[in-house]
């Protein structure tokens, strides 16, 4: 690199701080990294030769090559060492310095940060950031939060660096505070949501039909390539079905063990909507499917004690195979909406004012969750960008109708057969539920005020009562 200060410096070098400054240097930006393991310093070295790009494992000279006043991402893992890293980082800072949280930070964290840096001169921005190793390579989805002010000083390199959709980049401001990162960490919900449906989907028609992997493959792809389930995740699944395992003749697939892990956004999602009273059992079924799947000493023995006398099944397969797709067109449009609906009602809670026109139209490329039907939703958010849940628009309305019986066929052949598929029963409990103007919840309040003189309200008179049941 020449002696071009550097316009924003990255702090943790591993593959997606490196990628994303890589990607940066191949903008035109003149980029600086820092971290204390040597062989990551190198790394970037070699990678960024012949651009503007230089790595430092001491502090004092990273800071030094940044221009003032200075721009710092961090892409640490979230937590105490986002925390460590500021400690460390601070005394080193002038005013009017910014530090950026590029990491997977929970919401509250991001707050506390951004009021304790901006009370002594500082400025934060918590931006989450989508799309794996390859995203930051060549074009990640951004969603930045913060001061706008904050954001306008880095807004042009964001959104060079950001993914395209035509020449729309996606990335943009959605809202201050800690914003960026509860867009982020309900975009990770959705994406447990959407893997939990198509792993049910593959159980269904593996265990269930009696597919081969090379079947699969060929569906997986003819889904991805129409119009309603296309889409990164449906992409990849594709592609993981045509894999051969490196140490043996198997395919891969079969040779991964079937234990789940979660880096903790999906429970994070599940703990906001409970808190703030948005029901999205599709996301948390996800993240229960997870670690149901750790238990598998539990599993085993519940195998063997607990086999039942199913049926085989002895249908028409290609009709089985096409009620699922339309039972996951159904049940993805559900799990997105449910997503959407929490993120309307955390920005009323918190003061975001999020747009989230805005919000479907950045996802719609870079990140994991981006799909066709994002364009839908951002449809809808057009037409009525104070839709509380995008089940009440009525194009989208219109469309999960002309999908529900094949949810329900899908659901009755998986019950039937023993197939687990919470992610699809899920869907259409909740489906049933949201359109039901009346719950047996009143039977509910009876009993709570039975037992413990909760009172109730009645149909036809204002006010809360009490009786005495016995």
């Amino acid at each position: 690199m020449t002696q071009q200060k550097a316009e924003l410096g990255m702090i943790g070098l591993g593959v997606m701080g490196r990628n994303l400054l890589l990607n940066m240097a191949d903008h035109g930006f003149a980029v600086a990294g820092y971290d204390r393991d040597p062989e990551k310093v190198t790394a970037l070295n070699r990678e960024g030769e012949g651009k503007k790009v230089m790595a430092a494992e001491d502090l004092t000279t990273f800071l030094d090559s940044l221009q003032r006043p200075r721009s710092v991402m961090l892409l640490v893992p979230a937590g105490d060492a986002v925390d460590a890293v500021i400690d460390e980082l601070t005394p080193h800072l002038a005013d009017g310095d910014l530090i950026i949280d590029g990491g997977n930070s929970f919401f509250a964290d991001t707050d506390r940060r951004r009021d304790e840096l901006e009370a002594d001169g500082y400025h934060y921005l918590g931006i989450g950031v989508s799309g794996g190793e390859e995203g930051a390579r060549r074009g990640p989805s951004m969603m930045p939060g913060g001061s706008r002010e904050a954001y306008a000083r880095v807004q042009f390199l964001l959104e060079a660096v950001a993914a395209k959709v035509g020449d729309d980049p996606c990335v943009a401001w959605l809202g201050p505070g800690a914003a960026g990162h509860y867009v982020k960490m309900v975009h990770n919900g959705i994406e447990y949501g959407l893997m939990q449906l198509i792993a049910e989907s593959y159980d269904l028609m593996k265990r269930g039909l009696g597919l081969d992997n090379s079947r699969l493959q060929t569906i997986y792809r003819g889904w991805n390539g129409g119009d309603e389930l296309n889409g990164f995740l449906m992409e990849i699944t594709g592609d993981i079905f045509g894999r051969k395992d490196d140490r043996s003749d198997a395919d891969l697939v079969d040779m991964i063990l079937d234990a789940a892990r979660q880096k903790g956004t999906g429970m994070w999602t599940s703990q906001q909507a409970l808190a703030l009273q948005v029901p999205e059992p599709n996301i948390a079924l996800a993240v229960l499917m997870r670690d149901l799947s750790a238990h598998r000493d539990e599993r085993k023995q519940a195998a063997e004690l607990l086999q039942p006398n199913l049926p085989t099944f002895n249908g028409d397969v290609q009709q089985a195979i096409d009620a699922l797709q339309g039972a996951l067109s159904a049940a993805f449009l559900i799990t997105y909406a449910q997503g959407m609906a929490l993120l309307q009602e955390a920005s009323h809670r918190y003061d975001y004012g999020l747009q989230l026109e805005t919000v479907a139209r950045i996802w719609r490329g870079g990140c994991i969750i981006r799909a066709s039907l994002l364009e839908d939703l951002r449809a809808a958010y057009q037409r009525n960008p104070q839709l509380a849940n995008p089940l009440l628009d009525q194009t989208l309305a219109k469309r999960l109708l002309q999908r529900q019986d094949q949810l329900r066929q899908t659901v009755e052949l998986a019950a039937r057969l023993g197939v687990p598929a919470p992610g699809l029963m899920g869907a259409l409990a909740y489906f049933d539920s949201y359109r039901s103007d009346r719950l047996p919840t009143n039977l509910i309040q009876a009993q709570r005020d039975y037992f413990g003189a909760h009172t109730y309200e009645r149909i036809d008179t204002a006010g809360t009562f009490h009786t005495e049941w016995k």
